[in-house]
């Protein structure tokens, strides 16, 4: 088996352990914000910045090459950051939705969200891991330097991730919800390796991913309630970046 191949199980294990134990990583579930838990959101920011962005440049190539091809509008230029706008307002939408509920219930003297609230929110994330599970192996670089950068940032905006929803949806999610999120980068792995899309699909995935990153790790860095470490998160976005750019 090549290294390459090891990297991507190991990947896959991570990927998966991180929601089936997260629940033992207690020290990340307080109030202030864990320094790990900021740390974390920074590194998966740094990766979208720093490397999907500019990779989201070429895409933008595929993109706007097909478009003048296919006589769309020529002044919709930018479709690959537009795309990423919308996984971003995407993510929004089901966020203020499964907060305000929430909030209405917790008025009420109820605790948590309704089921279908939550069904649909956890829905949501487990297409977006299958999608992270799918671009694991559709990557822009299929070297193994691509692929350990990669697993760092998306292993950690999935603890990240993890904590939230534990928080949010707190039982619930611990009997059902991990298991789900657990298994859904396997299945965009098993996906990945059996078909093959389109540039123009793969592009447009690329900056689907991009949107939900930068939206799901600000909206649990910024709610004041957090009391998230911005030193933490710095340090964090600064570190991983310099990674980046020095093994360029």
């Amino acid at each position: 088996m090549m290294m390459d191949d090891l990297i991507l199980l190991f990947t896959i294990l991570l990927f998966v352990l991180v929601h089936v134990f997260g629940g033992r990583l207690a020290f990340l579930s307080r109030t202030p914000r864990s320094i790990w838990l900021s740390a974390a959101g920074g590194v998966s920011v740094a990766y979208v910045f720093v490397h999907l962005l500019p990779e989201l440049a070429a895409h933008q190539e595929t993109l706007g090459a097909r478009a003048r091809d296919s006589g769309m509008i020529a002044s919709l230029e930018s479709h690959a950051y537009l795309i990423a706008l919308i996984g971003l307002i995407m993510f929004y939408g089901l966020e203020r939705l499964a907060r305000s509920v929430g909030r209405a219930r917790g008025r009420g003297g109820q605790q948590g969200s309704p089921l279908g609230v939550f069904w649909v929110h956890l829905g949501a994330f487990a297409l977006y891991n299958v999608l992270i599970g799918y671009l694991l192996v559709h990557r822009e670089e299929a070297d193994m330097r691509g692929l350990l950068i990669y697993a760092i940032a998306m292993g950690l905006h999935f603890v990240v991730n993890d904590q939230g929803l534990r928080a949010q949806h707190g039982q619930i999610y611990h009997r059902y919800g991990r298991w789900l999120l657990a298994a859904a980068p396997v299945v965009g792995v098993g996906i990945g390796i059996a078909t093959r899309v389109s540039p123009l699909l793969l592009s447009a995935l690329f900056a689907l991913l991009a949107g939900g990153v930068v939206l799901n790790v600000l909206k649990e860095e910024l709610p004041e309630e957090r009391e998230s470490r911005f030193s933490a998160f710095t340090g964090g976005a600064g570190i991983y970046a310099a990674l980046l750019l020095l093994t360029a």
